[in-house]
């Protein structure tokens, strides 16, 4: 009888327990988790090739400041690079 009442209860509310909160919650979880992967792989795309191909030619112009390639060695690691 006491298991019948609160079964009626329930169904009175129209499903609203607390399920639903928990529901929300793993899609919000879920949601979250995939705009994280994105945002991932976007920032790993634009640290890919092209920033090594910039740290690289940052890293020659330093070589070329300090003396220690000539103007010709770095034309050509610049002609490589780009």
């Amino acid at each position: 009888m006491m298991w019948e009442r609160w079964h009626e209860g329930v169904g009175a509310c129209g499903g609203w327990g607390v399920g639903w909160i928990i529901g929300l919650f793993f899609l919000a979880v879920v949601v979250g988790l995939i705009i994280w992967g994105v945002v991932a792989l976007v920032r790993h795309g634009r640290s890919g090739s092209a920033g090594r191909g910039n740290g690289a030619l940052a890293i020659a112009r330093e070589r070329y400041a300090r003396g220690e390639t000539s103007k010709e060695e770095f034309d050509q690691i610049k002609k490589d690079l780009s």
